[in-house]
């Protein structure tokens, strides 16, 4: 089928990220995955949730939201709906997937992910320019020598799959999205395991073969995505 704005079916839209936009946050971005825009800042905390006091292990969370005029309609400041939480969670979940806990130390790295844009794919950015700003920010912690290292095992990035009208798509716009008879969410890190995986049957359902093409066609994505991530973030070595 022909996508709206030229894309080929497996062609990612235009993804760029600028680093160190929050002045004030040790590791920030502002990624674009085409309209979408997403900022993301991390910030780091002396102090870890009650359930992890005195592990000598850290944690890192984020927090999403969406700017008021993010959407053609208004989205009201401060929504707490059961959407957000959700996609806290998955960011939450993703990042942590790639973190080394134990050469954290007792610290929360907070990762705030604020939607400027939103065009679809925002859950995707927002784990994808995360996963920089959190990158930036324990880099910070080790280059003043809190850290004996970099605690990263792995790059992880996120991207959007789904099926309209049987044709594959990957990296879904808003048009896209709304209309899609199923589409997929996919995490995975840089040595290409899985970590979630989020699949919804809209208007139809779809075979096990199907749910693997698709998982293959976010796998290509996903690796140009680490390429770009590695790109804006130079020489990094953790691995």
């Amino acid at each position: 089928m022909s996508r709206s704005d030229g894309r080929k079916a497996n062609q990612l839209r235009r993804v760029i990220i600028k680093k160190h936009c929050a002045r004030h946050a040790p590791g920030s971005c502002l990624i674009a995955f085409g309209k979408t825009r997403v900022l993301c800042a991390a910030t780091v905390e002396e102090s870890v949730p009650p359930f992890l006091r005195h592990s000598g292990t850290g944690w890192v969370t984020a927090e999403y939201g969406m700017l008021p005029a993010s959407c053609t309609d208004r989205i009201r400041r401060n929504s707490t709906s059961g959407r957000i939480y959700e996609i806290q969670r998955l960011i939450g979940r993703s990042l942590r997937s790639a973190v080394d806990m134990s050469v954290l130390g007792e610290r929360t790295v907070r990762i705030d992910c604020d939607v400027l844009d939103a065009d679809g794919g925002t859950r995707t950015a927002a784990v994808t320019g995360g996963f920089v700003a959190l990158a930036l920010a324990l880099k910070d912690l080790k280059h003043r020598k809190i850290l004996p290292r970099i605690p990263l095992k792995d790059y992880v990035a996120a991207v959007s799959v789904g099926l309209i009208g049987g044709d594959m798509l990957l990296d879904l716009n808003y048009e896209e999205d709304v209309r899609a008879d199923m589409d997929m969410n996919v995490v995975i890190l840089g040595k290409d395991k899985l970590v979630e995986v989020q699949g919804t049957a809209e208007h139809q359902t779809f075979s096990r073969s199907q749910c693997d093409n698709l998982i293959k066609l976010a796998q290509q994505g996903i690796r140009e995505l680490i390429r770009i991530q590695k790109q804006v973030l130079g020489k990094i070595s953790f691995l």
